[in-house]
Formats: C-alpha cells, sequence, structure tokens
C-alpha cells in the first residue's frame, strides 16, 4: 500500500514530491491575520529592555549599595560612641571615680542626637545612665526599657570602651538606633526611602522614555520597510514602475536602493520577454506565412509546383532554420552549456585568415574590406576559442557588410595591450542613432524595421557576439555616428587565467 506521508523532498523542490510526483503552489495570501505591528514590537522591546534595566540595578543596589549605607550608618555611629566614651574618660579621669557629674556628660550626647539611645556601663556591666524609660525586664531579643527595647545583637548594637589615662578599661558605652535593627536613624530611613522612591519613580521615566522613543524609532526604521512592501505589492499587482525611492548608507537604505534597481531590471526583463515574445513570433510568422501561401497556391493549382515555386518553399525553410539555430546558440551561450575550447591562438593570424576568406563576398557587394595590424611584432597571442572567436568577428563584419552602401570601406583591425587582445570593425555606414545604441545588442532590436528586412538578416547575430565576448569574459563596445558609420571593438584577455584570477581578488574586496 502507497504511503502518503510527506516526502522530505517536497521543500527543497519548491513543493514537489520526488517520491509520489505530486506538486503544490500556493500564492501570497493578499490580506495576512492580525498580528502586532514591527513598532509595537519595538516599542515594547524597549519598554521590556528599560525593565530589565531598571530590575538589575535595583537588584545590584540592594546588594551592593545597601550593604555600603548599613556600614556608613554604622560608621557614624561608632564615630559617635567612641566620642562619648573619650568625653566620658577625661571626665573619669579628671574626678577619679563615676561620679553623678561624670556620668552627666553622656546627656549631651543623647541631646544631640534624639534617635540614638545610649547607655553607660562600668566596668562590671552595671548601668550608669540609660537615656531610655524606666528599666524593667530582660527579654531574649535584648533589654526592654519601659517601651524600648534594648538590643543585644552586634548588627544593631555599637560599642565603645571607655578608657582611663592608665589604660584600664573603666566602662563600656553602648548606642543603638530607636525602631531599627540596622542602627538606621529616622533620617537615614527617610534618605534610604526617598533614594528607592526616586530610583523607582527614575524606573518608570525610563519605561515611558523608553516606550516614545522606541515608538518613534520603530516608525522611522518602519516606514522604509512598509513603502518597501507597499512597493513590491504594486509590483506583484502588474505595476512595474513602482519604486520604493528609499535611499541611504546605512542597510534600509541600501535595502530600498537594491529593490529599486531589482524593479528596474525586473521592468526592463519583462518588457524585452514581451518584445522578445513578439519579434520571435514575428519573425517566425514571416518565413511561415509565406511558405503556407506558396503550398496553399500549389494546392489550389495556381501556382505550378515547378523548381522555382519548390526553391522559394527551399529558401523560406532555410532561413526559418537560420533563425532557429541562431536562437538556439544564444540560448546555449546564456546557458552556458556550449563548451568553450580554450586554445592559445594568434589572434592576428586568426583575424587576418578570416579577412582574406571574406574579401570576394564584400568585393561582390561593392565595398573595400582592409586588414589592419596594430600589434608591434605581427602576433597576438591570447587563451580564446578559436571557433567562437571567429564567429564573433564574422557577425560583426556581416553587421558592417549589410549597414554599409556600396563603395564604402569597412577595417577590421587587431591590437594588444598588456592584457587584453584588442578586435575592432569600423564601416563607414549608415551609423546608430545615440539613442540606440543601449538596445545595440538585445535580441532582434532593429533601429530601422525596413532596414533591417530589406538586409535579410536575422536580428540575434550581436547578441550572440556579446554573449561569446562575455563568455571570454571579455568586454565589447560600441561607438557610433549617424550618416558617419560604426565602429565595434572586442576586448578579450590574452591570459585567461590571469584574468580569473583577477576577478576573483576583486569579488573578495567587494565581499569585504
Amino acid at each position: 500500500m502507497a504511503s502518503h506521508e510527506p516526502s522530505n523532498d517536497r521543500a527543497a523542490n519548491g513543493g514537489f514530491d520526488t517520491a509520489t510526483g505530486r506538486g503544490s503552489f500556493n500564492t501570497i495570501k493578499p490580506d495576512p491575520k492580525h498580528s502586532w505591528t514591527y513598532s509595537t514590537k519595538m516599542a515594547i522591546s524597549f519598554a521590556l529592555t528599560a525593565v530589565m534595566t531598571a530590575a538589575i540595578f535595583v537588584m545590584v543596589l540592594a546588594v551592593v549599595w545597601e550593604s555600603q549605607f548599613k556600614a556608613y550608618t554604622r560608621s557614624n555611629m561608632q564615630s559617635l560612641a567612641q566620642s562619648a566614651a573619650d568625653t566620658l574618660a577625661i571626665g573619669y579621669d579628671t574626678a577619679g571615680s563615676w561620679t553623678p557629674e561624670v556620668i552627666a556628660n553622656a546627656s549631651s550626647f543623647s541631646a544631640s542626637s534624639p534617635d540614638v539611645s545610649l547607655q553607660v556601663l562600668d566596668e562590671d556591666g552595671n548601668i550608669l545612665y540609660d537615656d531610655s524609660v524606666g528599666l524593667s525586664r530582660h527579654g531574649d531579643s535584648g533589654v526592654t526599657t519601659g517601651t524600648t527595647t534594648v538590643p543585644t545583637a552586634s548588627e544593631s548594637v555599637v560599642t565603645a570602651s571607655v578608657v582611663d589615662s592608665e589604660g584600664e578599661t573603666v566602662g563600656t558605652v553602648r548606642l543603638w538606633a530607636f525602631g531599627s535593627d540596622a542602627l538606621l536613624t529616622s533620617s537615614d530611613a527617610k534618605f534610604r526611602e526617598s533614594s528607592y522612591g526616586a530610583i523607582a519613580a527614575a524606573a518608570a521615566i525610563a519605561v515611558v522614555l523608553a516606550v516614545i522613543i522606541g515608538y518613534f524609532v520603530s516608525r522611522s526604521l518602519t516606514k522604509p520597510i512598509q513603502r518597501i512592501t507597499r512597493t513590491a505589492s504594486q509590483i506583484r499587482n502588474g505595476d512595474l514602475t513602482a519604486r520604493t525611492g528609499v535611499r541611504g548608507t546605512d542597510e534600509i537604505g541600501q535595502l530600498g536602493e537594491t529593490f529599486d534597481d531589482m524593479a528596474t531590471s525586473l521592468e526592463k526583463d519583462l518588457k524585452l520577454e514581451h518584445r522578445l515574445t513578439s519579434d520571435v513570433a514575428h519573425e517566425l510568422r514571416t518565413p511561415l506565412m509565406a511558405i503556407l501561401a506558396t503550398v496553399e497556391a500549389m494546392q489550389d493549382g495556381v501556382l505550378p509546383a515547378d523548381d522555382e515555386h519548390l526553391e522559394t518553399l527551399a529558401s523560406e525553410t532555410r532561413r526559418l532554420s537560420r533563425l532557429v539555430d541562431a536562437m538556439l546558440k544564444l540560448s546555449r551561450l546564456e546557458n552556458g552549456t556550449t563548451e568553450l575550447k580554450v586554445e592559445r591562438t594568434d589572434v592576428v593570424y586568426l583575424v587576418k585568415s578570416l579577412v582574406s576568406s571574406q574579401h570576394q563576398l564584400f568585393h561582390e557587394k561593392g565595398l573595400h574590406l582592409r586588414f589592419k595590424d596594430d600589434t608591434a611584432h605581427g602576433e597576438c597571442q591570447a587563451d580564446v576559442d578559436p571557433d567562437l572567436i571567429r564567429e564573433a568577428v564574422v557577425n560583426l563584419m556581416s553587421n558592417a557588410m549589410r549597414y554599409t552602401d556600396e563603395d564604402g570601406w569597412v577595417v577590421v583591425s587587431v591590437g594588444s595591450d598588456h592584457s587584453d587582445a584588442i578586435i575592432s570593425v569600423r564601416d563607414t555606414g549608415i551609423g546608430i542613432a545615440k539613442e540606440d545604441i543601449p538596445q545595440t545588442f538585445s535580441r532582434f532590436w532593429r533601429s530601422d524595421v525596413s532596414r533591417e528586412r530589406v538586409s535579410g538578416g536575422l536580428g540575434v547575430g550581436l547578441s550572440i557576439t556579446k554573449e561569446i565576448v562575455d563568455r571570454h569574459n571579455g568586454t565589447i563596445s560600441v561607438d557610433s555616428e549617424l550618416g558617419k558609420g560604426t565602429t565595434f571593438t572586442i576586448r578579450v584577455p590574452l591570459n585567461r587565467g590571469r584574468r580569473n584570477l583577477k576577478q576573483a581578488l576583486q569579488e573578495k574586496q567587494q565581499e569585504k
């Protein structure tokens, strides 16, 4: 029983299942389902980033700043306790014992810090002074004096020893903060609360600003993207003239420029395709109609089936065959299926012998054909396919012969520079209008349709020549002026390997 499971090759073959032969194709949905816009996503991303930043900041603050703040307040409290202990030590040395006058000095410290409780103990641990009210009992967590609990944990209280002039410890000063286990006075606690409040407010403001900035940044980013999307939709709907107009040096600007270039190439290719279809149909129709008309006339007895009319059929058939062969050759060159048989060739000898073989044909047309050697040593060795180069030169010479009036000149020359072999075909013909020059190498292009038909050209010779030159990694140019003539110039590399290496290096530099 055959399995109906989808093949793994389907995705790799554009929806075609190599196992079953089934295929599928879906067009793009015109109205995709609703989802968050890119602007919304960007705004939310900015907001989440701000929230995460604030959260991390608060966490770091809670771990680092809180401990530093506690250490700071403890240091202040310790300094206050030590100051009180030093003052009491001076009084003790003067009086020689813990007299009421000496103990009364502690009240000045209590008055200066109303949020701080102070106790003074003698060397035996007896409480001599306590600014808390009414000592009543001892608890597990501390000593309760009236309504105030005296903390006993080391992190909640600071102590300083009262040392007399002889270095003996005669008492202890203990300090703690009312209602706090972290030695925080009310002013310190308010400062901490206000700090956290300010951080929370800053975080909220940062989130709001992040949302606003994210919204406007996303709009600035999505605006050109939306223009590209709209343009793509217009092109998809048939408007090939639509362009984004997006320009810039950043990635989006480059995307817009690349998209417009692609759209221009697409428009040009589609127009060329339409024109090619029309031209091919017309070119095929002309000989086919002639053949059909002659055959029908012969069938109806209007024309005799003699050698003359059979030759007409054969002539039109040969013309049709030449057109099909030329199109097939051009297609193979464009697809790269034509094998390039490169060999070291003397281009001077190749072109000179070709001109010699064509000399009689030009003479019969009433034209003057001449070969000119512009090389320094009478030879020019290059890595080329001699058959294809010969065909390219013949196409240029045939083109010159068709469009040059009687008694005109056609000069074929060969030269070279340090890297290229240069072949030029110059005629004194009717020339090409400057606005038509960019279309010179297009298939079936005609600047003058009647002229082309009279000349009998197929309209693909220059296209084939260009493809041959491209296959050799060369260039072809045209220089023309109406009424004065045309010059075609072919440049092919002398050393194909060196040119390939040069191109590879250039491509590598462009990638960087």
